[in-house]
């Protein structure tokens, strides 16, 4: 049977909570470490090259702290918090953060935490294969099923998803949102617009209507919207 593996970094500018952390996570099943840095400037590049699951991160860090550092992120992979005090325990899952451990780390809370990480990666990929999405808005990952989104309309730096529960504004590109989403089940329509498929009741050449909304149809985009529904 094959064990899930956890892609780790480490980012803490202590030298012997370092040193701690990395026999924990070498010595753990399910954890591979792919390094550790000691400010969030090199975490974002070790981030940006490798296939990074768990971030341990250590708040109190020199030029950006911790949380400063996660907002920079475009996908945050799950943290774990590594603190000398709790005083950041409540603003810290603001950021649905996993878990939170105060030094000296007792290792049954260490493999609690480790345990969590990966339970919360299993259900991750259920989800994605289910057609789900986790997005970031207000500091919070909130799943969204792709049938219950109606339209997606850009917001300068920002996308707005108009569901059947509510509207959720999350910091992303049209192009890179577009990309994460299920191409049997969405179109582009316009540059500022994707539509679901399954949620229009009527178009024609200009404009599209989802739940009484008119949404215009460029020209640019008119072929490939008519040949995705397989209208000539």
């Amino acid at each position: 049977m094959k064990i899930q593996k956890l892609n780790s970094i480490l980012i803490e500018d202590s030298p012997l909570h370092c040193k701690t952390l990395t026999k924990l996570v070498k010595r753990h099943p399910n954890l591979t470490l792919q390094g550790f840095c000691r400010n969030a400037f090199r975490a974002q590049q070790m981030i940006t090259d490798l296939d990074i699951d768990l971030i341990f991160l250590n708040i109190e860090i020199p030029i950006i702290n911790g949380f400063d550092f996660l907002e920079t992120l475009e996908e945050v992979p799950q943290v774990i918090i590594v603190s000398d005090s709790d005083k950041y325990a409540l603003k810290a899952y603001e950021y649905d953060v996993t878990d939170y451990l105060l030094n000296p780390i007792c290792i049954n809370r260490f493999e609690k935490a480790v345990k969590r990480a990966l339970q919360n990666q299993k259900g991750s990929l259920c989800e994605q294969n289910d057609k789900h999405l986790f997005v970031k808005s207000n500091f919070r990952k909130v799943k969204v099923r792709c049938n219950e989104i109606k339209w997606i309309e850009a917001l300068g730096d920002y996308v707005r998803l108009v569901t059947e529960k509510s509207n959720l504004v999350v910091q992303s590109s049209m192009k890179s949102f577009y990309e994460k989403l299920p191409n049997d089940q969405f179109v582009r329509t316009h540059k500022s617009y994707i539509v679901n498929l399954r949620r229009i009741e009527r178009f024609n050449t200009t404009e599209i209507e989802v739940d009484g909304k008119k949404i215009p149809l460029s020209r640019k985009r008119r072929t490939v919207f008519m040949n995705t529904l397989g209208v000539e």
